[in-house]
């Protein structure tokens, strides 16, 4: 086997194993659930679970309160594949290995990805808990998945990042907030590796740039489904202001509290979402 195909081959592979463990279900769209966010799973119907460590070639989630499985099953009246946590670059896995199971949700036919987080607030509009829909992001992650010659195996190594975030469900999801009466926003994200938060002086620089929130995850993801033509929907729960803003020293307990009060209209916006793709 080349080089170039190892990678073609290994999510080939883990594509086969995940969709004999979903026991004949087709899933039309992946999720990302993010930092206090996996709840939304629980509300799966006719669910079926898979550890992320019983996939070939998959990590495993090592960070606070992500599970570390897919859940599959029926979400909004739609076949869904979620993903109850995810992988990060901070854990000590490589770009490559934070994409590979959105390249996976590709090789078994899902053509839409949302992905969700907890973030910073950067912009000071913004409160602590509310939501906000990702317009485009700033990659500062200083990481991107498509590096190498295994990629250009999976598709063209050279794509377009404009429009990223589907305009289309943007609105969609706008809508869905509007109807459910759940105040959101629209912002652009930033992405760091993490995993110390920011300084009051980086914050500062990433606000002078544009960015609206900021977190340590999504954009390697993003920039992994946006390489295979999968349409992308980012979502944000503001659990902190960033660091510096209103005197803020963000912390990961803070980031479960807003997120465990949030919950309910975060579980009905996503539904909701789904129900209306």
């Amino acid at each position: 086997m080349s080089e170039e195909n190892v990678l073609k081959e290994n999510i080939r592979e883990a594509a086969y194993h995940l969709k004999v463990k979903l026991e004949g279900r087709v899933p039309e769209v992946g999720i990302i659930l993010g930092s206090g966010l996996g709840p939304l799973a629980e509300q799966v119907e006719d669910a079926v679970f898979v550890p992320f460590a019983e996939i070939p070639h998959m990590k495993t989630s090592t960070a606070t309160g992500h599970v570390g499985r897919f859940v599959c099953g029926t979400l909004g009246g739609k076949c869904v594949l979620v993903m109850q946590g995810r992988l990060h670059g901070y854990e000590g896995n490589t770009p490559q290995e934070v994409a590979f199971p959105v390249w996976v949700m590709h090789e078994i036919g899902i053509p839409t990805l949302i992905t969700t987080n907890a973030a910073g607030a950067i912009n000071e509009t913004y409160a602590v808990g509310d939501f906000c829909i990702m317009s485009d992001h700033i990659n500062f992650t200083g990481r991107n998945p498509v590096v190498g010659t295994e990629p250009n195996g999976i598709a063209f190594r050279f794509f377009s990042m404009k429009d990223a975030y589907d305009p289309e469900l943007r609105a969609l999801a706008q809508n869905a907030a509007d109807e459910l009466d759940v105040p959101v926003h629209e912002g652009v994200y930033l992405g760091l590796l993490g995993p110390s938060f920011e300084t009051p002086a980086e914050i500062r620089a990433f606000k002078s740039w544009g960015a609206d929130t900021v977190a340590m995850s999504v954009c390697e993801e993003v920039i992994a489904a946006r390489h295979v033509g999968m349409r992308v929907l980012g979502m944000s729960l503001c659990s902190n202001m960033a660091c510096g803003i209103e005197g803020a020293s963000p912390s990961d307990e803070e980031v479960f509290e807003v997120a465990k009060r949030r919950e309910p209209d975060f579980c009905r916006l996503v539904t909701r979402i789904v129900q209306d793709m």
